[in-house]
């Protein structure tokens, strides 16, 4: 689990309304420059004491952390032997060679290491992850806003064990602690049981071609219905003809529905480059991918009726060709031209109805 830290240090108009939010979101810690600040915070919260620029003071308070710039305070091991009583941790600005070489030893040696890396790239923190590979220690790097930390999240595939925030407005603090989390949950899927295919003639298809390669049991979920879905494997799995494309799927029409973030759903018409969409794996494991390119093209399209054990009935048009495949039980591949009635196909049955993509509360009838 990804940590986030969030700094309260500087004023803000909206300081109070941003602490409760970080409370209420369970963030891991709350950073301060003020020991009276610690006062009334809630057990569930990491208490962070980190006075940059400042003398340490010589009572921390409800302090559990203490984070200290060496140059300022002294050495953090130095300071434990003198207060057993807190952590203490190091903060280091990399901004050269040499202070890399700081915070590499310090992410691979300190209990904790809190970096401020003050050029843009992020080949320096790939290089400070890499040397803590391993290290018992938890460094976590300071992000200048939620898109930032999202990044940091995902460098060298791990990131930084956490990031360290000061939010700029309410809000932040729910973002960032959403893209700690991983943003996605497992989903139920079940057995869906053809009930019948048509050939419908021609209309337009969207293949979706994402950044990121699929695993052999993996694809997205796509339905013409918001309230039932079956899952399109991706083009990972060989076919004759052509060589594997473990990034795309090809999907179905532009009116069908596919599932993002927080289940919204999105018409596989509006995708575009840089749109993101839920991969789902026949276990119902999720992630989000991000969308290089959306090919809509006209081709033969074939209707597939599926009905789920509950009676509820579930429609997928997809193009009408053998090598376009759906994935059921045991993750088997099925051909969808030559899908049966009485055959097994794997889907996803979503609660609520929509609009406009989010998930509502309300009558609606869709055939």
């Amino acid at each position: 689990m990804k940590l986030v830290w969030v700094d309260i240090r500087a004023a803000h108009p909206a300081k109070q309304a941003i602490i409760e939010e970080a409370v209420h979101q369970r963030v891991d810690g709350l950073v301060v420059a003020d020991p009276a600040d610690l006062e009334g915070l809630p057990p569930t919260v990491t208490k962070v004491l980190f006075p940059r620029g400042l003398a340490l003071p010589s009572d921390f308070g409800a302090a559990d952390v203490v984070i200290v710039d060496p140059a300022e305070h002294g050495e953090p091991h130095e300071l434990a032997l003198l207060h057993p009583e807190v952590e203490f941790g190091r903060f280091v600005e990399i901004i050269d060679a040499p202070t890399l070489e700081v915070a590499c030893k310090a992410a691979a040696s300190d209990k904790w290491s809190v970096l401020l890396f003050r050029d843009p790239t992020k080949i320096p923190l790939e290089i400070v992850l890499a040397a803590a590979a391993g290290a018992e220690g938890r460094n976590l790097t300071i992000a200048g806003d939620v898109e930032e930390a999202e990044i940091i999240f995902g460098v060298l595939e791990h990131g930084s064990d956490g990031v360290m925030l000061a939010p700029a407005q309410v809000g932040d603090a729910t973002a960032v602690k959403a893209a700690a989390d991983g943003g996605t949950e497992k989903l139920d899927m079940v057995e869906l049981t053809v009930t019948a295919t048509a050939h419908i003639g021609m209309g337009e298809r969207a293949c979706v071609d994402t950044c990121s390669y699929f695993g052999k049991d993996e694809g997205i979920l796509v339905g013409s219905h918001s309230k039932g879905m079956i899952l399109c494997v991706s083009e990972t799995h060989p076919l004759p003809y052509m060589p594997t494309r473990p990034f795309r799927v090809n999907a179905g029409a532009i009116h069908s529905y596919t599932l993002s973030k927080d289940e919204r759903t999105h018409y596989l018409s509006e995708l575009k480059a840089g749109s993101k969409v839920m991969a789902v794996d026949t276990e119902g494991r999720t992630r989000m991918v991000t969308v290089g390119r959306v090919k809509i093209e006209s081709r033969p399209l074939i209707s597939i009726d599926a009905v789920a054990g509950n009676g509820q009935t579930v429609n997928l048009i997809l193009q009408d060709d053998w090598h376009v495949r759906v994935l059921g039980p045991g993750a088997s591949v099925l051909n969808s031209t030559e899908l049966r009635p009485g055959d097994k196909v794997l889907g996803y049955l979503p609660s609520q109805d929509r609009h406009v993509g989010y998930p509502i509360r309300e009558f609606c009838l869709e055939k």
